[in-house]
């Protein structure tokens, strides 16, 4: 798999490239936002295949991280994993907002690394992001509509835009509301892994649902199991 690694500090990126290099990836490094953002564009290695993750420190010196994350999701749909020094919920959810699929918090350990790059490779198409057993339409609660096949969700006719974990996780949850499911089983589902330091990303992603759709009560926490769908009254 090629991977372009979006980090300004040589040394951090020649160790971590050899690193990646050893799990058989195909390292691509581009020390700022500018060299990411052309070495995206389908024109910039013709002979190449695309990349299958990018990599992106936001930590840049030429163009705020989260800046150059919005513009890799206008121009790829690359999963883009970020790698932050901020811990906080609130920045992780901005990122998420702006398209990221994923985030490692520094200093992060390398297999974490790696278990964050193999979840997040392993979706090739909007097809395979889909939910197993999701054969309807759409899923109608109240005023949230969410269309499966085009992967659409609209709150009050209005589109809602999500990443493809948050829709996942969402229509996963929508085909049987008032069902609490296990935090387990969502990171299998969903994540495709059976990987224990998932689960906070699971909550980040609750959260950043919560924000989008701007119902707060829409899902509910289980404490010490996992998560259901509330239908709103009358859906």
């Amino acid at each position: 798999m090629r991977l372009l690694l979006v980090e300004d500090d040589d040394h951090v990126a020649a160790a971590l490239s050899a690193v990646l290099a050893r799990h058989g990836f195909q390292v691509v490094h581009a020390r700022n936002g500018e060299e990411a953002l052309r070495a995206v564009l389908p024109d910039s290695h013709p002979d190449k295949p695309p990349f299958g993750v990018v990599l992106l420190d936001l930590g840049l010196p030429d163009q705020d991280g989260y800046q150059v994350c919005g513009k890799l999701r206008k121009l790829t749909s690359t999963p883009v994993i970020m790698v932050t020094a901020r811990s906080d919920v609130r920045s992780r959810i901005h990122g998420l907002n702006l398209g990221a699929d994923d985030y490692v918090v520094k200093p992060y350990d390398t297999g974490e690394l790696l278990a964050r790059i193999h979840a997040v490779s392993r979706r090739t198409t909007a097809g395979d992001d889909a939910p197993q057993g999701s054969t309807d339409d759409a899923l109608r609660l109240g005023a949230v509509v969410i269309e499966l096949p085009t992967r659409r969700v609209s709150v009050d006719g209005s589109d809602v835009q999500l990443t493809r974990k948050e829709f996942d996780l969402l229509a996963l949850l929508a085909q049987r509301p008032g069902v609490v499911f296990r935090r387990e089983q969502i990171i299998s589902e969903v994540w495709r892994t059976s990987w224990e330091g998932t689960g906070r990303t699971l909550e980040v992603h609750v959260a950043s649902l919560r924000s989008k759709l701007r119902m707060p009560a829409l899902i509910e926490t289980v404490r010490g199991v996992g998560y259901r769908l509330v239908a709103p009254a009358g859906a």
